[in-house]
């Protein structure tokens, strides 16, 4: 597997003490876990109020924006969302801009040389995969094309080998087995599935966490 940071001219970290200073390097996998469950289960309720909510707190805590950029950053991913939402006739395009306007917002604020309209190529590219994973004849049972996307955004994103999340990715990806089993079972609020997938989504996070402080 290729490593996408180098393909894409993405700078790796200075130094683990540099990404210290960056409060999307330093986030806590718990609370962000948390946060990001709580946004997947109000995303395919159609919650929309309660998901802009869960993002205004999730896009606060994983890529530690100030306030006024927090919000607008919150209203960009959830109107792409909202346009990747309907099935099958959904808009890949309009997802893809407002994704790549979010990143330009990150980037610019931590001074990050990744290109937003990659970046957001990459981040629309594997809600494509999971799409197709969730319709397969096949149940969904190869998840091997998912990990690779989930890899190539981070990657690049981050600026890291590929190897270095894989296990983020890994864990992504079995959060997503666990969501897509409680979509099909009905999305019920009280489902030991949504525990399941936050764990994962926790395990993902400190795996990430781990691979940009990495040395």
């Amino acid at each position: 597997m290729p490593n996408a940071a180098r393909k894409w001219g993405a700078r790796r970290p200075r130094s683990v003490a540099a990404n210290h200073v960056k409060p999307h390097r330093s986030f806590d996998p718990r609370r962000v876990g948390g946060l990001e469950t709580t946004a997947w289960v109000t995303y395919y309720r159609h919650d929309w109020p309660r998901f802009l909510r869960s993002t205004v707190a999730l896009t606060r805590h994983t890529f530690g924006l100030p306030w006024p950029s927090t919000v607008y950053g919150a209203w960009l991913v959830l109107r792409a969302n909202q346009l990747w939402a309907p099935y099958p006739n959904n808009d890949p395009e309009g997802a893809r801009r407002e994704m790549e306007r979010f990143y330009r917002l990150v980037a610019k604020r931590h001074d990050d040389a990744f290109d937003s309209r990659r970046a957001s190529e990459l981040e629309v590219e594997w809600w494509r995969v999971h799409r197709e994973h969730q319709h397969d004849d096949d149940g969904g049972t190869d998840e091997g094309p998912l990990i690779a996307a989930l890899s190539a955004l981070y990657a690049y994103v981050y600026g890291v080998p590929e190897t270095d999340v894989a296990v983020a990715a890994e864990q992504r990806a079995l959060a997503m087995r666990y969501s897509d089993q409680w979509v099909r079972e009905g999305c019920d609020l009280a489902s030991p599935l949504i525990e399941e997938e936050r764990a994962a989504l926790v395990r993902s996070y400190a795996g990430l966490l781990a691979a940009v402080h990495r040395v």
